[in-house]
């Protein structure tokens, strides 16, 4: 199942949309993992002749299909880190009007997101559909170090080794959510974790 239905939350939690192909003369594709089932739905022959389409695998094999498209350029990487500097190089030297289509976990999206703006691209440029793990990047708000791929509540900050609590406040700042810990009063009071959606 790479598509999940999130359940209502507070204001502060991301919306995701599901993309669709836009007019225009410059398109960048971005897609995480099974997120590239969401650009095999939306590719059409002059819509792929006009993108740039950078497949980040984490381990899936997608990549083939995603290069039978034939977009105009297209670049696979393994792993988000792996194509930060490439993300970051695209959207700075991006052109008037480019669309921006993002498809894949909340992690990679924010981060991205966070990147385009801080590069000038209005927000309305920009598409997300959430496709795969509903693994959250979280933040210690006691130590500020960032965990990714939560999937547990209450989990254990990997920086500071306090048990947080995962809430649905968001950071749009830093592309994360925030965690809070959950046995401040009464140490060692940690109830059994479970899944986020559960």
């Amino acid at each position: 199942m790479s598509k999940f239905e999130f359940p209502p939350s507070i204001k502060s939690r991301p919306v995701w949309g599901t993309l669709e192909p836009r007019p225009g003369k410059h398109h960048l594709m971005i897609a995480e993992a099974e997120g590239a089932e969401a650009i095999l739905e939306i590719a059409t022959p002059d819509l792929m002749a006009k993108t740039h389409l950078i497949f980040i695998a984490k381990g899936t094999d997608y990549g083939p299909k995603l290069e039978a498209l034939n977009p105009m350029q297209f670049r696979e990487t393994p792993t988000y880190g792996s194509a930060v500097q490439r993300i970051e190089r695209v959207l700075s030297d991006a052109a008037m009007g480019l669309q921006l289509y993002l498809t894949g976990t909340e992690g990679m999206m924010g981060q991205v997101m966070q990147a385009a703006v801080t590069a000038g691209i209005p927000h309305t440029a920009i598409q997300t559909e959430h496709r795969g793990s509903v693994a959250r990047r979280m933040q210690c708000v006691h130590c500020k170090g960032i965990t990714e791929d939560v999937e547990m509540d209450p989990f254990q900050c990997s920086h500071c080794g306090l048990n947080l609590f995962v809430r649905d406040h968001y950071s749009r700042r830093i592309a994360a959510y925030q965690g809070v810990c959950i046995d401040a009063e009464d140490p060692g009071n940690v109830p059994a974790p479970k899944g986020i959606y559960e």
